[in-house]
Parts: structure tokens; sequence; C-alpha cells
């Protein structure tokens, strides 16, 4: 009976840590419309200088191009209803719009590790063997690395997805403000081991390996740059500069994302465990606009020129 009673939850998930942050809610709700609001325009921004300026039409300038519309992805695939529950009195989500949620966060997630990756080949590439740059960094080989980074994780997170999917639920309750596939697992009436090996292999392949990779080519990168000479340093730095705190800002808000998913929540305080819930879907989305907008001066000099009634001083003319 109580078996029978539980399966009929299962048409709802109730998120019950919006319940937890009390009157909070009105004051995050501002912020985090504000932030959403930046996280939008300011990548807006970033493609729209990148599209219509053919001087950046090069691989490393399209791979940010990427990471600005994972980031759209991912914000417009999560704020809305986040900002509806934060208003809400009831925080319940339908089955299907549970599991759609978590295919948005888990992509985004996997599609901001893999872009970082072939961010990073491109540079290895630059730096590492510059006169051959535009033999393999040609645009068919930019289209098909660009093909890698969103097929792969499309397909896996799907494999995850439908394995978690089939699980037989004995409750509803999820102590978090949107639905992850952890915590629905943690609701199984049966065997979860299929679904935590597929999502070991997934994670494996998404994010350790490309992390590996990553650091492997800035092994060689500063190999190369330990023989070179100050200035040549000082250019590739300005460059990697970005890419480097892109990937560390990443990995710390998966790090939290995955301890705070094998921890007891409720033991945390409140608020605290809704920020470190959220710092993947914040963080790099925020941080990458501002890092390759204002450190990377070709695509800085074109955000100015769209400034209404800024001019371009005589510098900028002859540099461009």
């Amino acid at each position: 009976m109580n078996v029978t009673e539980n399966y009929t939850f299962t048409f709802h998930f109730n998120l019950t840590l919006f319940v937890k942050i009390g009157s909070f809610r009105y004051p995050a709700f501002v912020l985090c419309l504000l932030m959403f609001a930046f996280i939008v325009s300011a990548n807006i921004i970033i493609l729209l200088v990148i599209s219509q300026e053919r001087t950046l039409h090069e691989p490393m300038y399209m791979f940010i191009a990427l990471l600005s519309v994972n980031a759209l992805y991912g914000s417009t695939g999560f704020f809305p209803r986040f900002l509806m529950d934060l208003l809400s009195d009831t925080h319940l989500i339908s089955r299907p719009a549970c599991f759609t949620q978590i295919y948005i966060i888990y992509t985004y997630a996997s599609y901001e590790m893999t872009i970082l990756s072939i961010m990073a080949f491109d540079r290895y590439v630059a730096v590492c063997q510059p006169l051959h740059y535009h033999n393999k960094m040609t645009r068919k080989k930019v289209c098909i690395l660009s093909a890698f980074a969103w097929i792969m994780p499309a397909f896996s997170v799907a494999a995850c997805l439908y394995l978690a999917i089939r699980l037989p639920l004995c409750g509803n309750k999820i102590l978090k403000v949107f639905c992850a596939a952890w915590s629905v697992a943690k609701l199984s009436c049966a065997s979860t081991l299929i679904l935590h090996i597929a999502t070991l292999f997934v994670g494996v392949v998404t994010v350790f390996l490309p992390l590996i990779y990553v650091l492997y080519t800035y092994c060689r990168i500063i190999i190369v740059c330990s023989k070179m000479s100050s200035e040549f340093k000082s250019k590739v730095f300005q460059t990697c500069l970005p890419h480097i705190i892109s990937l560390v800002s990443y990995c710390l808000a998966a790090f939290c994302d995955f301890m705070l998913n094998r921890i007891d929540v409720k033991k945390l305080n409140p608020y605290l465990a809704v920020i470190l819930s959220l710092e993947m879907v914040l963080i790099p989305p925020v941080l990458n606009p501002l890092l390759y907008g204002l450190t990377l001066p070709e695509i800085r000099k074109h955000i100015f020129r769209m400034i209404p009634g800024k001019k371009p001083n005589k510098q900028t003319k002859k540099s461009s």
C-alpha cells in the first residue's frame, strides 16, 4: 500500500530547499533577475561583436562564441523556472519538466568542459606549432571540433537520463532548488548501480578526459614558453589567461556541485547550500563574457565602439 501510494507522487517533484530560505527569496529574486539580464545581454554582445567583425572570424574567437551560446542555452533553460519558483508558495515541478531541466543543466555543464578542451587544443597549436596553425586549424577542422563538443555530450547525457527516467521512485522530495539526476536517483526503490556506472562513464568522457587533455596542453605550452623571449611569453599569457581562469572557475563550481550531491545537505546552512548549488549555472555565464570581453584587446576594442557616442581614437584606427 505504501509503495503504491508513493508511486502517485512521482507525477510531480517537490523542491524542498526553497522552503528553508524563507523571506530571503525576495532579495534573491531581484539579484538573480539582474544576473540573468546581465548574462543574456553580455553574451549577446560578445556574439554580435564576433559575428559582425570579420577580423574576429578566427578559431579562437569562434570558440569563445560557442561559450557564449552555451551560457545562453544553460541560463535560459534554468533561470525562468528558478525565478518563478522563488516567488511561488508551492515548489512542485512536473516529471517531464524535471527531467528536461536535468538534461539542460547536465548538457550545459558538459558542453562547457568540451568547449574549453577544444579551446586548449587551439592554443596548443598556436603556441607550440605556429607555422602549421593555419593548415591545422582550418574552417573544416573548427566545424568538426565544434560538432564534437556539442554532439558527444548530448547523446551521453541523454543515455543517462533515459536510465534515470526508468527508475521506479518511492518519493518526490528533492532537497535542492532545481532537479538533479543524483537527487532523483536517491528516491529510487530499485538498484541504481547501472545508472551510477553510466553516470561515471559520462563524467570521465565529458569532464575528466578533457580536463586531463587541457592540463597536458598547458604543460606543453609552458615548456615552449620557457625557451622563448619575454615578449612571446607576454602574448601567450594574454591570450591564455582568460581560458585558464574559465577552466579554474568551472572546476571549482563542478567540484562544489559534485560534493553537494554526495553529502547530507540537511546539515548545511540552507543559504550556503543554495549558493553552492547555483555556482555551476551562475559563475561561468557571468565570468566568461567579462573575461573575454575585457581581457582580450580585439574584442574589447569592438565592444567600446558599440557604445553610443564612443569614437575610436587614432591609435584604435591605426590598429584596425
